[in-house]
């Protein structure tokens, strides 16, 4: 583990580093915990306000450090770190003041990239574009430049475009973390794993303790059945974050997913089973009588026939013992009968009906990416063919940890995301 003391920077010098500088020192102090801790207690010590204001703000203090870098005196640093404080707070608009009067102060170029990203995150792409227009002259040069033309595009819905931005600002800048990140997250939201796994190991090299990126490659690796490597990226994690939750609960996901046996003759019956299901109605020998009923129940395969019951084929107008011995006597012979597929009553059981009058249909039909779920949990999800709140409230928890790679982490963070809607998952009786 990199020890603080090896940091490329110090703020508690006489002299006051440049704002680039103290980005540098940004990412150094938050490598581990126990470094920020022990930047922390530097801090304490401190007894010039923006020193100390600025060392807060690193280590994630924000409210007490915008307190402190208002007492300190005016200059680019100052106002650079108040911009960030104040935004991280969500107070756009003084951000954007202070951006402004640190780009009079110098360095006005990455003052106002800055004011790009604070419009932006406050979901106003117009004046976001507005800034950008103003720095085109940094086209092909500023790494940073391209990175937010980036995010913007991803903003408006040009994905492509978006990717585009972030493999130029890359070549202009590899180690840019910002960049290699958003690029590896836009290939891993589309399904391609392999460019993402690419950038993630790139971004690792670059920024060795970015949690972000471990995570998201642990999640790669274990969808390929890679389980040491997924396991050996959350140890890094826990290495200089020993107290992170979620990556405490991927360990345990990652070493029950290793231990699970795949059983390719349950696969294999699995599949044949399928294959019986699908046969159509047509294929059988079946009177006339009987073949026009079933077509006018929709009842078109043999599947269809196994989630229908003795009792309501028999309601059906013309239909009637003869037709039904007919039926019975081809599926005795493939081991089946009518209406097995409604033996388990819960796990065909329908969405209770109260509750979807209650969520309302804006709600249940929200997809999985509207709930701004994580990779790994909107992969299962998709494993599992969940594309709606409406499909996901109609599953059991049992249900959910029964799919390949569903751990503790997915469940927790599905739950706690149904309870934001007021919804939870389905209880069996």
């Amino acid at each position: 583990m990199v020890s603080l003391v090896d940091a490329p920077v110090n703020l508690f010098e006489n002299e006051l580093p440049s704002f680039d500088e103290i980005k540098v020192l940004w990412r150094h102090v938050n490598l581990s915990e126990t470094n920020r801790i022990e930047f922390r207690e530097a801090a304490e010590k401190q007894k010039d306000d923006l020193v100390k204001g600025i060392a807060l703000l690193l280590c994630g203090e924000t409210a007490e450090a915008v307190d402190l870098l208002k007492k300190g005196k005016p200059c680019m640093q100052k106002h650079m770190a108040m911009g960030y404080a104040l935004r991280k707070i969500g107070k756009t608009d003084e951000a954007v003041k202070a951006f402004d009067a640190a780009a009079k102060q110098a360095d006005g170029v990455t003052a106002t990239l800055e004011k790009c990203e604070t419009y932006r995150l406050a979901g106003d792409p117009e004046a976001c574009e507005k800034e950008l227009a103003g720095c085109s002259n940094f086209e092909n040069v500023s790494a940073e430049y391209h990175y937010q033309k980036g995010k913007l595009q991803d903003c408006l819905g040009n994905y492509a475009q978006a990717m585009d931005e972030y493999e130029l600002a890359i070549d202009l800048d590899h180690g840019h973390v910002k960049s290699l990140f958003a690029l590896a997250y836009s290939f891993d939201l589309r399904g391609d794993e392999q460019e993402a796994a690419y950038y993630y190991k790139e971004l690792v090299q670059v920024a060795p303790a970015h949690v972000n990126a471990l995570l998201n490659l642990a999640v790669l690796y274990e969808d390929m059945g890679e389980y040491d490597k997924a396991l050996h990226c959350v140890e890094s994690v826990l290495k200089s974050h020993p107290n992170h939750a979620k990556a405490r609960l991927f360990e345990k996901d990652i070493v029950s997913a290793s231990m699970m046996v795949y059983d390719e003759e349950k696969e294999k019956r699995q599949d044949r089973q399928n294959k019986i299901l699908e046969i159509p109605i047509s294929d059988f020998e079946l009177s006339v009588r009987s073949r026009n009923c079933l077509k006018k129940m929709n009842i078109h395969t043999v599947g269809d026939l196994l989630r229908t019951s003795e009792a309501e084929l028999l309601s059906y107008k013309n239909f009637g013992e003869t037709s039904l011995q007919e039926i019975k006597q081809i599926l005795e012979i493939k081991e089946m009968r009518l209406g097995m597929a409604l033996d388990d009553k819960d796990a065909s059981k329908p969405i209770d009906p109260e509750i979807a009058s209650q969520a309302g249909p804006e709600i249940l039909n929200k997809t999985m990416d509207d709930l701004g779920l994580s990779v790994r949990a909107r992969r299962a999800l998709d494993r599992l063919g969940v594309k709606t709140v409406l499909e996901l409230i109609s599953k059991t928890e049992a249900e959910l940890l029964g799919c390949k790679n569903f751990g503790v982490t997915s469940l927790n963070e599905i739950k706690e995301q149904l309870e934001g809607l007021g919804l939870g998952l389905r209880k069996l009786e």
